[in-house]
């Protein structure tokens, strides 16, 4: 979602709208409509536009602002008011004595607007963030010094929120979260202000981490960080152990081809450590499972299709389990206890529907517990334990490779919570990624989507585990294409949906082994055969689906519990090559973000 940098030099550190313009563009994956810049010291100086980078870079005078070390930057992803050049970050009071930039969502921005309207304050957006530097302005009228008045406009505030802030005459900035994203960075000559690591991780991979209800003011001298009463906070730093390299396209023509590409690393780094093949055990030694009772799963997107698959597992092995769409998770009406395990699976570990919804669990008494790929992230710290998927920086928009390694994160969940792990599931678990490295080598994907290009609509269908990644198939569709996808248990289609079925229409089924399920499947399949629709089949071979298949997609046979794994890797190259022929914008799909830090 939004994307916030700032960057606090020293008197001959390196030029802050340099830095800025590095930071932006390094934070586009996370999606926006509008960006914009603030310059500290005398006087303020702000640039801001719709649309992409360009067109802010074209308002910028550059060689003008060489020498300034100290400045905000902003992304803007669309909440309160249109995408425009009024609407972009930075925002300022009406004598631009203070410039704000802010990700989240301030709850009570009508109430305080209507105030300071009542008061003669004249607005300039639509946004919710605007009240902010009119708020602080008010406490610099009543004679308060730029810190205390950018607490006390703080203190006003409801809302999710990170802010950061630059005052005329300073040459530092201010910055706060609350459950949404601010990370520091620090640089020998500089310190940097920021929602996510890769927007500074080209100067520095030392960082830390805030926590809700801090407080931070950055010079090019240091940082101090307090509470909300002023006091100090003892800081660690780390270090992150990837760098700028591991956020670049590596020669690929998009991010999300690369990410698919590294999907056999991704999955490797997830088993690392924790499968013993000669003793047949798996080990989470980061979280504690112990006496787990009932499993609740809650997420969104491409993270609850891995719940879905995650829960699906459970249930397989003998541990009741659910998974729920965050935004749609209560305690009101679902019941919690102190036996249940809700676990939270989001990639960014900065989902606001998922935070909220693992915070309502803790309070009803659950243990929690996250799948994320985030280290530092606000559910890390919301939640009683952590288990990281390693998959890597992701780029894209589009997750893939975070949405594979959630699939074997969950598997390895699955068999811990079940103990029923053996020798033979651990020997199939590390034949996956050389078994996606063969998919990549041999996929037929492009040839299957030249021509099926243009096509009115896609279905996608599946049974038992592959029905999570149908629908994945099909997000992944709607996201990059903009065309119509749909996902179903493929058993549903002849309630209903097999009216939308046409000769226009391609059905995509995912269909492995030779089982009651692909027996199933493959009458499904001959029903929108009848139909007059082109068929697709994603197969391992073992069932006689290709026979009725227009196109096939083959993957290697493997155990049937890591078998949608691979599978999804067909759909993810269907998904990209359709895209690429349209000419879409793959990597940062219109209206989406990265990371959705509000409800």
């Amino acid at each position: 979602m939004c994307g916030i940098i700032g960057a606090a030099g020293s008197d001959g550190g390196p030029d802050a709208i340099d830095v800025l313009f590095e930071g932006l563009s390094a934070l586009e994956y996370r999606g926006y409509d509008s960006a914009g810049v603030a310059l500290a010291n005398s006087p303020l100086e702000v640039y801001k536009a719709r649309g992409e980078l360009e067109a802010l870079r074209s308002t910028v005078p550059a060689a003008e602002l060489r020498g300034r070390t100290t400045g905000i930057g902003h992304t803007r992803w669309s909440t309160h008011g249109p995408p425009s050049d009024a609407n972009a970050h930075p925002h300022t009071d009406t004598d631009r004595r203070v410039a704000v930039v802010h990700n989240g969502i301030i709850e009570n921005y009508q109430s305080l607007r209507d105030e300071l309207i009542g008061a003669g304050v004249e607005f300039a957006s639509d946004t919710d963030t605007e009240v902010v530097p009119h708020l602080i302005a008010s406490q610099l009228d009543a004679g308060a010094e730029p810190e205390p008045a950018f607490r006390r406009a703080v203190d006003r505030i409801e809302g999710s929120y990170a802010i950061a802030a630059v005052f005329e005459g300073e040459t530092g900035i201010y910055g706060v979260r609350n459950e949404s994203p601010l990370v520091l960075g620090v640089g020998e000559e500089t310190r940097y202000l920021a929602s996510d690591v890769p927007a500074f991780i080209a100067q520095t991979d030392r960082v830390v981490y805030l926590e809700d209800g801090e407080f931070v003011h950055l010079t090019g001298d240091g940082v101090r960080v307090t509470d909300s009463s002023g006091r100090p906070v003892e800081t660690s730093v780390e270090t992150v152990d990837w760098d700028a390299e591991d956020t670049g396209k590596s020669g690929y023509d998009h991010y999300m081809l690369k990410e698919i590409h590294e999907q056999p690393t991704a999955l490797r780094q997830c088993l690392r450590g924790r499968v013993d093949e000669l003793r047949g055990e798996v080990t989470l030694e980061e979280c504690s499972l112990e006496d787990a009772g009932r499993i609740q799963f809650v997420a969104c997107g491409t993270s609850y299709h891995a719940a879905l698959y995650g829960a699906a597992l459970c249930r397989r092995n003998g541990v009741g389990a659910t998974a729920y769409i965050a935004s749609e998770y209560t305690t009101d009406r679902i019941p919690v206890d102190e036996e249940t395990l809700v676990v939270g699976v989001t990639q960014s570990g900065e989902t606001a529907d998922t935070l909220r919804a693992l915070r309502e669990a803790g309070q009803a008494g659950a243990r929690t517990l996250v799948v994320t790929n985030t280290v530092g992230s606000s559910a890390t710290r919301a939640c009683d334990e952590t288990m990281y998927i390693r998959a890597g920086p992701e780029v894209g928009v589009a997750a893939t490779k975070t949405f594979a390694s959630q699939q074997l994160a969950l598997t390895l969940l699955a068999g811990e919570l079940s103990d029923s792990v053996s020798y033979a599931d651990i020997k199939s678990l590390r034949a996956v990624p050389d078994q996606i490295q063969s998919v990549l080598d041999t996929s037929r994907a492009r040839a299957v989507a030249e021509e099926l290009v243009g096509s009115d609509a896609f279905f996608f269908i599946g049974r038992d585990l592959a029905y999570p990644v149908a629908l994945e198939g099909a997000l992944k569709c709607k996201e990059i294409t903009y065309e119509h996808a749909e996902g179903f248990a493929a058993g549903e289609l002849k309630h209903g949906p097999l009216a939308l079925v046409t000769a226009d229409t391609p059905v995509v089924a995912v269909v492995t082994g030779d089982g009651s399920t692909a027996r199933k499947t493959l009458s499904n399949i001959k029903e929108v055969e009848a139909r007059d629709a082109p068929v697709v089949v994603v197969t391992d071979g073992q069932s006689e689906a290709g026979r009725y298949a227009d196109y096939v997609l083959e993957v290697p046979a493997t155990d049937e519990l890591n078998v949608a794994v691979v599978a999804n890797v067909q759909l993810q190259l269907f998904a990209y090559w359709l895209a690429n022929l349209m000419g879409r914008s793959i990597d940062k799909p219109r209206n989406l973000a990265k990371s959705v830090t509000v409800e």
